[in-house]
């Protein structure tokens, strides 16, 4: 093992500021930037708080996505993220196998996924977006149901929402070791739900709905800090079932422990409809 990740799997903790959201009555409004854009913008207050953020490395093993919220796993794949039709073929064929082997689910839908990088360069030169720096879960209740009867029509969708259903986010570098902007995640126990905030997300082709969070001294914040190629977080953004966590609030941070010299993040996030 290398220096770089001997000192990722030893137990610590940083203090970094998270961004979050504020209770002030305004409907608050996203505005996600286009790929390849500058960054997007945000209508509602919202304020930065210092909080303790535990490195997750000597817990990964333990991590459960149905208890926790996130998860990390390991997998080896080959395909060139930045190539659509590799993208759209051969790693979404991978992701499903992936998802079924954790989760023992019967049916998987991949319906998204999310190029970014931290680097101006590199967003224009390949058309990603930015790190999101605004902790936040991708859907509510709502969303989810009916990004569901968008993808595949009323009738089925119905059908498929009389059992367990999930979203899941698959979340890796591209191809490379993540050393800036690692994602914080919030223990999904530690989320009470009267601190999501629903907030209109308009983009280019569709309005939906994402949640905020509001920061709540409760919350217990852990990271993963430099994922390599080879290993991938599940990410859970909603669960039809009350007893499994429901979702874990994340975001991409600034970590004081990444080195000066560390190259800007590139990374992918796919998302998932998960049936059981």
């Amino acid at each position: 093992m290398n220096q770089i990740l001997e000192d990722a799997h030893t137990l610590y903790s940083v203090d970094a500021p998270l961004t979050f959201a504020l209770r002030d009555g305004a409907p608050p409004v996203s505005l996600p930037s286009r790929p390849g854009a500058a960054e997007g913008s945000y209508e509602g207050d919202h304020e930065t708080r210092t909080v303790s953020i535990t490195n997750a490395w000597p817990l990964a093993d333990g991590l459960n996505i149905d208890r926790e919220g996130f998860q990390l796993v390991h997998h080896k794949t080959d395909v060139d993220f930045y190539d659509d039709a590799e993208r759209t073929t051969t790693y979404e064929r991978e992701i499903e196998a992936l998802i079924r082997q954790q989760t023992g689910a019967r049916k998987v839908i991949v319906f998204d996924h999310t190029l970014r990088a931290g680097d101006d360069n590199t967003r224009a030169e390949r058309g990603v977006r930015e790190p999101v720096q605004m902790v936040h879960n991708d859907y509510t209740d709502r969303s989810a149901r009916q990004r569901l009867r968008d993808l595949v029509g009323d009738a089925e969708a119905e059908e498929l929402m009389k059992g367990r259903f999930a979203i899941m986010n698959v979340w890796r570098g591209n191809r490379q070791t993540v050393e800036s902007m690692p994602l914080a995640f919030a223990d999904a126990r530690s989320i009470d739900p009267a601190d999501l905030i629903p907030v209109e997300r308009r983009s280019e082709y569709r309005i939906g709905e994402i949640q905020h969070l509001v920061h709540n001294p409760d919350q217990h914040w852990y990271y993963l800090p430099k994922v390599e190629p080879d290993e991938a977080i599940l990410i859970k953004c909603f669960d039809s079932d009350d007893t499994k966590a429901k979702l874990t609030a994340h975001t991409a941070f600034a970590d004081p422990a990444t080195r000066a010299d560390a190259p800007p993040r590139e990374s992918i996030e796919s998302r998932t409809f998960v049936f059981y």
